[in-house]
């Protein structure tokens, strides 16, 4: 059968699974456009292609599979640059699909051309340029394969116009087992005799923590985590990325690590005489000053990519292998041993989780919202399996600390690159893949205004998210930082409490907008959010400006320096 190059490529993407694309048409992506007609995958129409990358993340961390977005050649592939980028740190499995000039216009400076493969090569697993029309359906495995196993992440399709016109003779695409793929063959199953020893030393140490990475998520280990703390009874911490991967109510759990993480998390990770690090990477802004970062513990890393293992911090174990499956060995080893009496090192991190919880004082009469009710009312008044995704800055910290995360996937956020912008169409893309759940997107003022157009893409489709813009007129987090470290020196921060109106805005843009200035209107408003199906829903929740995170390390520092909220303070 003859089709086209185009043809072929929406063929082999329904051949992957393929169900959703976010994305938007131009001049060298135009072929492609025509076969999606006739095609079983839904398109998604965005305003933006950094719109189209984001929900193609949202989606693909709600639910697991690749999120596929496809734009246009030049600026369509530039504006795709930073989602692609985010998706590199945070290791979330996204296909890219780019159009390019023709062939013989490649390195002309034709318009709207771009090396966009070029371009995205330290921030993509791998990414391909077609040349030959034939091999569609194998590159388009390829980059599924590519960009799922392993350590899932961003692989791209360069797709040159002339190719999509062209005709070929149609081919079903390889299985993944057919691919012949030399050099990339991820290790799934650990090391048996490092296992044994990594168990034997969980077994023998006193202040052990198990500190638990994204990477655990990724690998679909939820349950294994559990199983290996309950059988060890070693207390855990969850990254900023793992949030949901163990149950926060969990007696065993000691919350969020890190930079804004809680006190007990920290100290518990500087005091350690172990550290089992299990899909985590050593991230900068949970170690703090590393020189000073957990002195007295030994380390075992477990991690799918051999590359982390040593790469910030020196693993007395490295474990390469699959988080899940290593995870299963370590439980099941364990499960034979006996563990080392702890009792002290609980009463430890009892009288730290006693003494210093997370916190924050009350509004009083007249004053604005505090941004940790409003986060604390909505986990309240919301489903149980509601997904947050949460954009950049002060928003982003008080929705990990102040909402609860019982199960996994309920939290998405963008974590290594801080990319603000992102919870709109995070959040859109969210409820995309996971359309009966309720799906609360948490914004600051100032990261709502750089994506909030996509607002206009969920309305047009029928995708009824919720947003909840904490707003108190600045770019908070860089305030807070003006305010602790450069003696309140407010340099191009605040951005007005009036303009945009925000509750105009969304309405102008097909959703409900709701204002809330008062404490005893905030729960009204959120369940009236929650009983609205049928479209967007836009809350502007007027905050307190001069409310900061705490617990913080400041940067540069050790962990050991944490500071606390003030009325935790000597002296206080």
């Amino acid at each position: 059968m003859k089709i086209t190059g185009a043809q072929s490529l929406i063929k082999s993407l329904e051949a992957q699974g393929v169900e959703v694309i976010f994305g938007l048409p131009g001049g060298a992506i135009l072929p492609v456009y025509d076969p999606i007609i006739d095609s079983t995958i839904r398109h998604i129409l965005v305003r933006h292609e950094q719109g189209a990358g984001h929900m193609a993340e949202g989606y693909a961390q709600a639910t697991g599979r690749p999120g596929v977005a496809l734009v246009t050649s030049g600026p369509g592939a530039t504006n795709i640059v930073t989602p692609i980028s985010n998706a590199y740190m945070d290791s979330i499995p996204l296909v890219v699909i780019t159009g390019q000039v023709p062939t013989a216009a490649i390195g002309t400076d034709a318009f709207q051309e771009c090396d966009i493969t070029g371009i995205t090569q330290g921030i993509t697993k791998h990414n391909w340029l077609i040349t030959d029309v034939a091999d569609i359906p194998t590159v388009i495995a390829e980059a599924f394969y590519v960009a799922t196993t392993g350590r899932p992440g961003p692989v791209l399709v360069d797709f040159p116009k002339d190719i999509a016109q062209t005709e070929v003779e149609w081919v079903d695409p390889p299985s993944f087992d057919e691919l012949d793929l030399p050099g990339y063959k991820p290790q799934l199953d650990g090391d048996a005799e490092l296992i044994e020893a990594a168990a034997q030393m969980m077994a023998t140490a006193e202040r052990p923590v198990l500190y638990v990475g994204g990477g655990i998520l990724k690998a679909r280990g939820a349950g294994a985590l559990r199983t290996l703390a309950e059988t060890t009874g070693i207390p855990v911490v969850t990254t900023l990325m793992a949030r949901g991967a163990f149950p926060d109510s969990h007696e065993l759990c000691l919350g969020m690590p890190g930079m804004h993480g809680n006190y007990t998390a920290i100290t518990a990770m500087q005091e350690a005489d172990l550290l089992v690090s299990l899909g985590a990477r050593f991230d900068d802004r949970v170690t703090g000053k590393l020189d000073g970062f957990a002195p007295k513990a030994q380390i075992i890393h477990v991690d799918i990519d051999p590359a982390e293992l040593n790469k910030v911090r020196r693993a007395d174990i490295g474990i390469v292998g699959d988080a899940r499956r290593v995870t299963e060995a370590l439980a099941t080893v364990s499960a034979s041993k006996t563990q080392t009496d702890r009792s002290a090192w609980w009463a430890q991190l009892s009288e730290w989780q006693e003494r210093y919880p997370l916190t924050f004082e009350p509004a009083e009469e007249g004053q604005a919202l505090k941004p940790q009710a409003v986060i604390e009312a909505l986990a309240a008044h919301s489903p149980a399996d509601t997904i947050v995704v949460a954009g950049v800055g002060q928003h982003q910290m008080w929705a990990a600390q102040h909402w609860s995360y019982e199960t996994p996937y309920t939290w998405i956020n963008s974590g290594g690159a801080g990319t603000m912008g992102f919870a709109v169409p995070g959040a859109i893309g969210a409820k995309v893949g996971e359309p009966g759940r309720t799906v609360w997107g948490i914004d600051g003022d100032g990261c709502f205004q750089m994506t909030a157009q996509e607002l206009v893409t969920a309305r047009v489709e029928g995708i009824p998210v919720k947003i909840a813009i904490l707003n108190n007129s600045y770019l908070g987090m860089v305030r807070q930082w003006q305010e602790m470290f450069y003696e309140e020196r407010y340099s191009e921060v605040y951005l007005t409490p009036d303009v945009p109106n925000f509750v105009m805005l969304a309405e102008a843009m097909g959703c409900v907008g709701i204002r809330v200035d008062r404490p005893e209107d905030v729960i009204p408003a959120i369940e009236r959010a929650n009983a609205i199906n049928d479209r967007p829903v836009v809350i502007d929740f007027r905050t307190d400006a001069s409310e900061k995170v705490f617990p913080m390390v400041p940067a540069g520092a050790s962990n050991s320096d944490v500071v606390v909220h003030p009325t935790q303070r000597e002296g206080a």
